[in-house]
């Protein structure tokens, strides 16, 4: 059983990370593409035009490779997770039904409109289109977070007849956890696309290749990233006080603190030793960083991963790790993003921000994988928080059933996803054209 559940993870893992590739930059750059529209719809440049149907190619490319790659995420909670599905589906599928029938319906549709709308509708209904899209797609990532959220503090439910089943309909909405969690998701994806058109910007504009058009999408991006990047740290701080709160365990974790303590430093250098249950290295250390972060007070105190029962602690090493990669990554992205509005309003950019612009298109999705390895493999040992364990909702299948499954989707995953690196990448340097 335990192979079972390895493999089970990993499956999953491997599926709703690749996923999730393409999600953020349908987000943020659908949004960026509607701000573009009403530009065009306002001014009448036609530059803004241009600058929607270039983008809005690569965004189209980007669209129609996440939905192939999402429509296999659904399944796996009857193949891979049935007992799962059978205990909290009257939950948890309620909130996937919304977003399929409601949110995804309006976002693919629309799609359709704003994609073969072009010459054939009117600006402002054309414009419409494209805001539907962005409202729709943004929308369903909604409903999808509510349910993660549930899974990471479950509300409005009761125990009834052996399973979870739902009583509280607009607890589960309102869940605190679930939005705090929204908010830092949706301006993570909105910043990765200010990157992704900052990025392909500054490729071109170093090549001198269209550049009163590159320019102006630099200019516009670069504000757009350097808001996000800084109401992305702000929501990750407000959500690691939610965590402190409904999941201490796993803060403890993320921090790698041991012992239970008042006044918490935070070590800007630290290696945890998870066999001896402590720290090899701490260093410049911070006093009370920790606590206020937490609590909103130097002096609160801090349970460590000794006052839980080892059976309830997440992997500490890959949690921590995770939380220290993403924090790094978060500082960067707002050095890079400030730089870069610093330089908008130039003729041209500077030769090393450019270079550094284009290498950092990939960091924002890297950015994004381990904070939802922070926020997944925190939560272990549970599936649902304080409610029902990963061992419990695994189905039960043969391992080799799910060895062959993961073959199988690791080489699909690995084709669509060459697939996809060389078509963004083949008309993001073949520019606007005329």
């Amino acid at each position: 059983m335990d192979d079972v559940v390895l493999l089970s993870r990993l499956q999953f893992a491997v599926a709703v990370l690749f996923h999730f590739i393409f999600v953020p930059l349908t987000l943020g750059l659908s949004v960026l593409l509607a701000w573009m529209e009403t530009r065009y719809v306002t001014t009448g440049d036609e530059v803004y035009k241009r600058m929607a149907k270039f983008w809005g190619k690569l965004f189209l490319i980007n669209f129609t490779l996440g939905v192939v790659t999402g429509i296999t995420l659904e399944f796996q909670f009857g193949t891979n997770w049935s007992r799962y599905s059978t205990y909290v589906g009257d939950i948890f599928g309620s909130l996937l039904a919304i977003e399929a029938t409601v949110a995804f319906f309006l976002e693919s549709t629309f799609v359709a409109v704003w994609a073969f709308g072009w010459n054939r509708l009117g600006k402002k209904t054309h414009c419409f289109a494209i805001w539907m899209v962005a409202i729709a797609s943004n929308c369903s990532a909604l409903w999808i977070i509510l349910a993660n959220g549930w899974m990471q503090h479950p509300v409005g439910y009761v125990i009834r007849n052996g399973r979870a089943e739902l009583q509280d309909f607009f607890a589960v909405l309102t869940n605190p956890y679930a939005w705090g969690q929204y908010a830092h998701t949706i301006l993570s994806a909105w910043m990765l696309a200010s990157f992704f058109v900052l990025g392909i910007s500054a490729w071109h504009l170093a090549r001198k290749s269209n550049g009163d058009f590159f320019r102006r999408c630099f200019r516009m991006a670069a504000p757009f990233a350097l808001i996000c990047a800084l109401l992305t740290a702000l929501t990750g701080h407000q959500q690691g006080m939610a965590v402190a709160k409904y999941q201490p365990v796993k803060l403890s974790a993320m921090e790698a603190q041991w012992e239970t303590q008042k006044h918490v430093p935070v070590h800007l250098l630290q290696i945890p030793d998870r066999a001896n249950k402590m720290n090899s290295l701490e260093a410049l250390s911070v006093p009370g960083l920790m606590s206020w972060m937490a609590y909103g007070d130097v002096n609160a105190e801090i349970k460590g991963l000794k006052a839980f029962p080892e059976t309830d602690w997440p992997p500490v090493n890959t949690t921590f790790w995770s939380f220290r990669v993403m924090v790094a990554l978060g500082v960067i992205f707002i050095l890079l993003a400030g730089v870069a509005f610093l330089q908008r309003n130039k003729e041209e950019i500077g030769p090393g921000i450019a270079r550094a612009l284009v290498w950092a298109i990939p960091l924002p999705y890297l950015g994004l994988a381990f904070g939802w390895t922070v926020a997944e493999v925190g939560r272990q040992p549970w599936i649902v928080h304080g409610l029902m364990r990963t061992t419990d909702a695994v189905s039960p299948v043969p391992a080799g059933n799910v060895v062959l499954s993961l073959i199988a989707f690791i080489v699909v995953y690995s084709l669509l996803g060459l697939i996809d690196i060389y078509l963004l990448r083949k008309y993001a340097c073949q520019g606007p054209g005329r």
